[in-house]
């Protein structure tokens, strides 16, 4: 009968150890940071497609007003026409006009249905279960939007983190990949007692130890040295895929700033003109009652007011959306005026 304990040791001259724990981390930072883009995607296609259905029920809404607006004007002219006060072309002009606004609605009313399916989808729901009803005034824009923010906030994004982590494991595998061409360095021990009687084993049996170091290098194996290259390439196609992503981070937090620049002044002109539209109507409105417009001016005045409306509320919904992707191109940290106090530089600096 014989019992024993042993222990063996090798030791990690040459850092191949402690380069496979640092690779198989890193390969675990990727997922996670994977996970996250994934849910940050998520997010931003959700607020997407709940603004895209907004705008489209806006759009619609507007579109039915302007087709109501364009039919009562060709009823008026066909009136206009019997009593021999227009001639006929202003009622064929006037028709096809009307008809393509009428022409345009199902292709919208297409898109609405298709946003609000992807919208339950993305919610985890069946298509055919629906999607609540909200308007574009339900919706808010953050009170403070920066012009330039600092390159450290585009850092935390998932993709640029993932990219370092893949960076971190192909250079542990190049780690791994040198050490095996070192030596390796081993040493065991043993510790135990021989009897002939299980009683006498762990009394007066005979101790039996041995320590034992071992060292191997190999001589030749024409695959190390191929490992060693394929590992530095991979690193270096690491490195650059890192540059890429870098590179393009940068590139989609620039044009999403540049985008929310130019939607707010256009959303500016556009309520200008809005306002420009409303006061016309009004005084339209005002010289109709008195007598001295006629009821076409005034249908005249509806539809360019309808027509700003519609302009107005698709400006909002482009600068929604361009805010959605800010958010998503800063990876939703404090780009949304959480932190005001940071000061704000351009990207690549």
């Amino acid at each position: 009968y014989g019992a024993s304990v042993g222990v063996r040791y090798r030791f990690d001259m040459g850092g191949g150890i402690d380069s496979s724990l640092r690779a198989a981390a890193a390969r675990a930072d990727v997922r996670q940071h994977e996970l996250a883009a994934a849910r940050h995607a998520l997010a931003a296609n959700l607020a997407t497609a709940a603004i895209t259905r907004a705008r489209l029920a806006a759009q619609i809404e507007s579109l039915s007003a302007i087709l109501r607006t364009q039919q009562s004007l060709v009823d008026l002219a066909q009136v206009r026409t019997r009593l021999g006060h227009a001639a006929p072309d202003e009622v064929s002009a006037l028709t096809a006009q009307t008809e393509q606004t009428r022409a345009a609605l199902p292709p919208l009313r297409k898109q609405l249905q298709q946003t609000e399916h992807l919208l339950a989808v993305l919610a985890g729901r069946p298509p055919g279960q629906g999607v609540p009803v909200f308007t574009l005034e339900d919706f808010r824009l953050p009170e403070r939007l920066p012009v330039t923010v600092p390159s450290e906030w585009a850092r935390r994004r998932p993709d640029i983190q993932a990219a370092e982590a893949a960076l971190r494991a192909a250079h542990g595998d190049l780690g791994v990949a040198i050490a095996r061409q070192y030596p390796q360095f081993t040493l065991s021990a043993s510790l135990g007692s021989q009897a002939l009687t299980t009683s006498a084993l762990f009394g007066g049996s005979a101790a039996v130890w041995s320590v034992l170091g071992q060292i191997s290098q190999p001589l030749f194996n024409a695959s190390l040295p191929a490992e060693r290259r394929a590992a530095q390439a991979a690193l270096e196609a690491a490195t650059a895929s890192y540059q890429r992503v870098v590179l393009e981070a940068l590139r989609n937090v620039a044009d999403a700033l540049s985008a929310v620049e130019q939607d707010a002044q256009t959303l500016a002109a556009l309520a200008r003109s809005a306002q420009a539209a409303e006061e016309q109507h009004r005084v339209a409105v005002s010289q109709h009652r008195a007598g001295v417009a006629s009821p076409v001016q005034l249908l005249v005045a509806d539809q360019l007011l309808l027509q700003a409306r519609s302009n107005l509320a698709a400006a909002q919904a482009q600068r929604l959306l361009d805010t959605v992707a800010l958010g998503a191109a800063m990876a939703g940290e404090t780009v949304l005026g959480q932190n005001p106090q940071v000061p704000l530089r351009h990207p690549q600096e």
